[in-house]
């Protein structure tokens, strides 16, 4: 059975995914309902072609489902347009992947107060609120070096800053710890979860990785489109 989720966040219901080219294939989503509440840390795992990609996609607003509802935050998002739709992606989602995407020629800082130059918040304010988001990804007297001049992990932590900076209401994070050694991938497991825990940030994070997969309070599996596991990651076989 499914967990019951704390008051929905994230509320989809029958979702469905077919693309027009994959011939005699089943749907990359068959009918997909689920919640997930505000404040939750997800895992979500799922073999090549499961759906899980596709789920992810939809909810980050980075494509519609065939068919089926899909609310963030209350807001039907079948009803958006794609300037509305990129504004709710600004404002209500963050994004971390497993390649960091920093730009080399700006600072860790300069980076991170990247998105809110496009929320056009004032530039006194930015620099507060990056070197306040560093501070809390544990990189507070770094802030002045460039991508080249930190660690792997450094430079996943500052992309974790870069996506919160904006507040957003749900972080997205897929394969974060693809890229990184057992040790460093710990290391940014265990600021996610300080976030989560002390901040309240609700986290969904694709991963292949059961070790990683543990970090979360929920685990939610994909196969063939469908969901086929929603419940503790310990529980999970």
């Amino acid at each position: 059975m499914p967990m019951a989720a704390a008051a929905a966040l994230v509320d989809v219901s029958d979702l469905t995914k077919v693309y027009p080219n994959a011939v005699d294939t089943p749907p990359a989503l068959g009918g997909v309902t689920l919640q997930v509440g505000q404040g939750e840390f997800v895992a979500v795992m799922g073999p090549s072609g499961s759906g899980k990609s596709t789920f992810m996609n939809i909810v980050g607003c980075l494509d519609g489902p065939t068919a089926g509802s899909y609310r963030l935050a209350g807001q039907d998002v079948g009803t958006l347009d794609h300037n509305e739709l990129a504004e709710l992606r600004n404002r209500t989602l963050g994004f971390v992947f497993q390649g960091f995407n920093l730009l080399p020629r700006l600072t860790a800082i300069e980076n991170v107060m990247l998105p809110m130059v496009y929320a056009g918040v004032p530039r006194a304010e930015r620099q507060q609120r990056a070197q306040a988001m560093l501070q809390a990804t544990g990189l507070g007297t770094l802030g002045d070096r460039r991508p080249n001049q930190l660690s792997g992990g450094q430079q996943q932590r500052v992309a974790i800053a870069r996506a919160l900076v904006n507040r957003p209401l749900l972080l997205l994070a897929d394969e974060p710890t693809g890229n990184l050694d057992s040790q460093t991938a710990q290391d940014v497991m265990d600021v996610f979860t300080r976030l989560n825990r002390e901040q309240g940030i609700t986290i969904l994070l694709v991963t292949h990785e059961p070790d990683i997969a543990q970090y979360a309070q929920r685990l939610i599996k994909f196969r063939d489109g469908h969901v086929i596991f929603d419940g503790a990651p310990a529980q999970a076989h």
